[in-house]
């Protein structure tokens, strides 16, 4: 037996919208320009769920080469085109939004200025603001417990009684790194067969792929506290 749930802490890429593939074949094509060498697929390997400035540093100390000083400038201002262009809210958040009675925000490893034009380009902003977490409010992003404990102190909920949606496995290790409950999503486009097992390898109790079902999910876990 746990406690009941009184706060969703949403991830935002990948969760509430379906962005992993176009950020990260955006960062993989300016990396690969800048001479690192780099795969779209070792990007989703890696460093899902981990901030791009983090991603940027540890290819560089491995590879030995060092970025222009503008280059995530650069990076933002094309993964911000590329997200007007083709950007997409996971399929059925706005009805289970709709449905959720629990207080929710967002806890992310993306900038400020990324959180609040991506969610705009999908209609989910004015839903979640001004509860928008950033990484770059904490010390240490994810996989440490920092930003999903800093989100929970703003929003007044002891962590024991938050529960986070993630589909990264730095995600899910923070959230439990937090003492927090964390569902594993696998819904999103760039989650590749065995994700669901990887998430739960990490610490998610729970894995589903279809975002209708979060309600359901969710009353059980307000109502009852149970696993």
């Amino acid at each position: 037996m746990t406690e009941p749930v009184e706060l969703v802490i949403f991830d935002c890429d990948g969760v509430l919208i379906d962005s992993e593939l176009i950020g990260c074949r955006v960062e993989a094509e300016a990396m690969t320009r800048a001479g690192l060498q780099i795969t779209l697929e070792e990007i989703l390997e890696r460093f899902t769920g981990v901030t791009s400035k983090e991603t940027f540093s540890t290819l560089e100390r491995e590879q030995g080469r060092q970025l222009p000083a503008d280059f995530a400038q650069r990076v933002g201002a094309g993964i911000r085109a590329a997200f007007e262009r083709e950007l997409a809210a996971i399929t059925g958040i706005h009805a289970a939004l709709e449905r959720i009675v629990l207080p929710v925000c967002v806890a992310s490893s993306s900038s400020p200025a990324r959180l609040e034009h991506s969610l705009k380009v999908v209609r989910l902003f004015e839903r979640f603001t001004p509860h928008i977490f950033s990484a770059q409010a904490v010390g240490r992003g994810k996989p440490a417990p920092d930003l999903f404990l800093h989100a929970a102190a703003r929003m007044a909920t002891p962590p024991a009684r938050c529960l986070v949606i993630e589909d990264s496995i730095p995600g899910v290790q923070a959230g439990i790194a937090a003492g927090m409950r964390v569902l594993g999503f696998t819904g999103g486009s760039h989650c590749a067969p065995g994700h669901a097992e990887r998430l739960r390898d990490a610490g998610a109790e729970q894995t589903f792929a279809d975002m209708t079902l979060l309600p359901n999910l969710l009353a059980g876990t307000a109502r009852t506290g149970a696993r």
